[in-house]
């Protein structure tokens, strides 16, 4: 039976993304809800420059992909998934001669705030290099937003190293070391951003190995309201572990990893999924490792 790879992550970082900005003002990407509250995101393609690029730093995963064809920059024509991890794992789009198109492995979503923003602002200048020639520094300001986020991935395991269109089949070792490398990845994300480096590294962690591709977790961890510490909301995630499919519930084969100490109510994670199934992020992504490994029936 096909399976898929699905956790939903919390972090916690500064101001991760920003946008065009008006006049001297630096904006935050901002989604606005119906009832007032306006949250700061960072874009899955934000998230996804920084898997590239630290595949490439870490792993060597090869970025001498991209050409210009038509006007347009895009994948090489003479480049497939066995050249390329990217291509694997996110897919392409080439508009050449023959048109050729592979939708994406990996699923990601916005990294999405899980505190509203409250319009802080931060004013800055040059004046360190204006005090050198005696001149009048440039002002600016920056929106500044430090909070929890979220985002979720899904991985279609049977789809990791096969392309139909490209008639490429790559061995299943080959597959393993990949989608290792991606999670080794996604356990130390980090961005780059005005002279700063957020880490995305997980604070908390949920989800699993599933019969089908389907982000179980998206928009479900929360926090709870009015509390004084960060508690996430146990009975939302309690609710969708419950969702069954195929005759199989998703909680016996979900698991939980968090950084203690960060959350007022980690005790109850276990109610969530049971007492084995709850640990260290590190052992999360050990056992989602192992368990990679068995579906293609490799050992690591």
């Amino acid at each position: 039976m096909a399976k898929a790879l699905s956790f939903t992550i919390v972090f916690r970082a500064n101001s991760l993304n920003y946008g065009e900005g008006i006049a001297n003002i630096s904006e935050l990407k901002k989604i606005h809800r119906g009832n007032g509250d306006v949250f700061t995101f960072a874009s899955r393609q934000s998230l996804r420059y920084d898997i590239v690029r630290l595949g490439n730093e870490w792993f060597g995963w090869n970025l001498q992909t991209v050409d210009k064809t038509k006007g347009t920059l895009q994948f090489r024509e003479d480049v497939t998934i066995q050249d390329s991890v990217e291509m694997d794992l996110f897919g392409y789009l080439k508009t050449g001669k023959k048109s050729q198109k592979r939708p994406a492995v990996v699923r990601l979503s916005h990294a999405i705030s899980l505190e509203p923003y409250r319009s802080d602002m931060e004013f800055l200048n040059n004046m360190g290099f204006a005090e050198r020639i005696d001149e009048t520094p440039n002002l600016a300001n920056i929106e500044q937003h430090e909070s929890f986020y979220t985002y979720t991935v899904t991985v279609d395991l049977d789809k990791v190293g096969h392309d139909k269109e490209s008639k490429v089949e790559l061995p299943q070792k080959d597959r393993v070391e990949r989608l290792h490398q991606f999670l080794d990845i996604i356990k130390l994300l980090n961005r780059n951003i005005r002279g700063r480096q957020e880490s995305l590294a997980p604070l908390f962690i949920i989800g699993g190995v599933y019969p089908v591709a389907n982000p179980f977790f998206l928009g479900r961890v929360q926090f709870e309201p009015q509390a004084k510490a960060w508690n996430l909301k146990i009975s939302s995630l309690e609710d969708v572990g419950k969702t069954t499919f195929a005759g199989e519930c998703i909680k016996e084969v979900t698991r939980i990893g968090y950084v203690t100490g960060i959350f007022g109510n980690e005790h109850a994670f276990v109610e969530v999924v049971g007492n084995e199934q709850t640990s260290s992020v590190e052992d999360f992504f050990t056992a989602i490792k192992e368990e990679v490994a068995t579906y293609y029936g490799v050992n690591v």
